[in-house]
């Protein structure tokens, strides 16, 4: 939960207006600066939605390159974005502060959008028109023809980045949470900017992509560009309306001071008590004997005591400071079998849509885009999450007498297990289609694409809380902040893997499996690869999770304590739920 404290200081740092004055709350925050705020988190969801949902298909069909290259192409970009949204907070938090990050992030994805609407319109920048271009003899996009390509997408992932980890932020810090009638309307702008998240994402794979597809690639990416532009404006018109925070420094810097010094100080012997450590006694945090290798950095040696010209912090790291690095390092365990989830999800972004392409997407006379057949994939994220919250989670309660119900590791399990299964329906399906086609000529119906995206997308609505919910509560209390980023990370590595293993399945079997021509292909072979790794990856998962000590202990109803034990529960985890909604509204792969 936000906290302000007597001198108007939220999270410890002083909410300002434009003018670097004390706010005025009567003419600064609230609905209308929150709402002009929602529209750029509008806009970058339409822009990078309408991109990554459909950019395969004219990578494979307009620019004549492989199946395999373009699935890489498509997921280095969205693991680039996910990546870049690591920088966007750290230069908030250190130096710009969420506001300026937020409005040159925007103008960048801006002249991103508007360089692909180029690369996309001008005649030049495509290789000659084939009859067939699942052919190889079709002549591929040449590297003068792509370097446009690579310069607007990547242009794009800049800002989307620094959009990503910083906007829902900025609209939090518009309502005073020492005031009940703002925290309340704060609770409804989380909602709101989740049901704007997930407006920009169906608006751009029904709408968006058919004006893709059927008018003309110009038009759909010059909306998008056209739309980023008057959020932009939209943002700076209002810049007398917010009200600001000042930047207080990043938790990354703490991290970096603790490793260089831990490794500056790697020779020094250990005291011989813990109790010499710098700090030691006035330390938030209980020292323990986990990761000792870190503690050298609290170690006080003659330079980092003698020099007084030099801020201390910087040569000798607190205890309080060493245990919150070592709390960060013992979730990166959990953290590394989350990244396999991703690069499953990223195949419903690249090769399930190229499936679309191989099948019968008619409806009466209509021709369904196949970049459109995400919606199934967000119909479902949506609908799991509600069920969630309305019936999974009351039911578990009951079953459990905790106030949590589902554990987050017990969320991010069940998503995992969904991903497997996607897997092995999406080999089966694509057995089918291959056969039906290889063997009779007949395009099976693209609708047997569903069963893929709803266990792929019944997965993300438990992994995807799960994940956000244990770094939110695992992290150090002064380091919430990075849960968003490491979150981010899973994102951006899971995306980065799929290249990879596309990569080198590619070479492995000399492109038999992942043909621009799927008919000639094993696609489903990649499937199956894919869902083995997932068992395995669970397996390990399962080690990890089974032997992680929560930081909060479940909160169980006493026997005694009846229905007064569970509201005091409920009121000791407000704060960590408050900061889940939060970081709920802050990404939406």
């Amino acid at each position: 939960m936000v906290l302000v404290d007597e001198h108007g200081e939220k999270d410890g740092g002083i909410m300002v207006d434009f003018r670097g004055k004390p706010v005025d709350k009567s003419r600064t925050g609230g609905w209308l600066a929150a709402g002009l705020i929602l529209g750029t988190e509008l806009s970058e969801r339409i822009c990078v939605m309408g991109i990554s949902m459909n950019m395969v298909t004219y990578l494979v069909g307009d620019l004549h390159l492989s199946s395999a290259k373009s699935a890489n192409i498509v997921t280095n970009f969205m693991g680039t974005l996910n990546l870049l949204g690591l920088l966007g907070g750290f230069l908030a938090d250190a130096k710009l502060g969420r506001y300026l990050t937020v409005a040159i992030s925007a103008s960048i994805a801006a002249l991103g959008v508007t360089l692909l609407t180029l690369a996309t319109t001008i005649p030049s920048m495509r290789p000659p028109p084939c009859q067939n271009s699942r052919k190889q003899q079709c002549m591929e996009a040449s590297g003068r023809q792509l370097a446009m390509l690579y310069a607007a997408l990547y242009t794009i992932a800049v800002g989307g980045g620094g959009i990503k980890s910083n906007v829902s932020g900025f609209g939090s810090d518009q309502f005073d949470t020492s005031n009940p009638k703002e925290e309340k309307a704060m609770i409804y702008f989380f909602n709101r900017f989740y049901f704007c998240i997930s407006l920009g994402s169906l608006f751009a794979v029904t709408v968006l992509v058919y004006i893709q597809d059927n008018v003309g690639r110009g038009w759909g990416y010059g909306i998008s560009a056209g739309t980023m532009i008057i959020a932009v404006m939209i943002l700076v018109c209002g810049t007398r309306l917010y009200r600001f925070r000042r930047p207080q420094g990043s938790p990354l810097t703490v991290i970096w001071r603790v490793l260089y010094s831990a490794w500056n100080k790697r020779s020094l012997s250990y005291p011989p008590l813990p109790t010499m450590l710098n700090e030691y006694y006035s330390a938030t945090l209980p020292h323990t004997g986990k990761l000792r290798c870190l503690d050298k950095a609290a170690i006080l040696d003659d330079n980092g005591i003698a020099n007084g010209t030099k801020d201390n912090a910087a040569v000798v790291s607190t205890v309080t400071q060493v245990e919150e690095v070592k709390m960060v390092l013992m979730l990166l365990p959990i953290w590394s079998t989350c990244i396999l989830f991703w690069t499953v999800y990223s195949q419903m972004n690249t090769f399930t849509i190229e499936q679309a392409t191989f099948m019968n997407r008619k409806v009466g006379s209509f021709e369904i885009p196949a970049g459109s057949f995400s919606f199934f994939l967000f119909i479902t994220i949506l609908l799991f999450t509600s069920l969630n919250e309305r019936i999974l989670v009351p039911v578990a309660r009951k079953i459990t007498h905790t106030v949590q119900g589902i554990t987050s590791l017990q969320r991010v399990g069940v998503g995992l297990a969904f991903s497997i299964i996607g897997m092995v329906a999406a080999a089966l399906v694509e057995k089918r289609r291959r056969e039906h086609f290889v063997h009779e000529n007949v395009k099976i119906a693209a609708f047997w694409l569903v069963p893929q995206f709803f266990l792929v997308g019944a997965g993300e609505a438990f992994a995807y809380v799960g994940q956000l919910e244990f770094f939110i509560r695992e992290a150090p209390e002064r380091m919430k902040s990075m849960s968003t980023g490491l979150f981010l990370c899973t994102l951006s590595m899971g995306y980065f893997v799929s290249s990879l293993l596309v990569s080198l399945v590619d070479k492995a079997t000399n492109g038999r499996w992942l043909m621009s021509n799927l008919n000639k292909g094993k696609l489903e072979n990649f499937y199956w690869m894919l869902a083995v790794l997932g068992v395995l990856n669970f397996f390990v998962f399962l080690g990890f999770a089974t032997r992680h000590q929560y930081k909060v202990q479940n909160y169980v109803v006493p026997e005694n304590g009846g229905e007064e034990g569970l509201k005091q529960q409920n009121q000791d985890m407000s704060d960590d739920a408050d900061k889940v909604k939060v970081a709920i509204a802050t990404e939406e792969p």
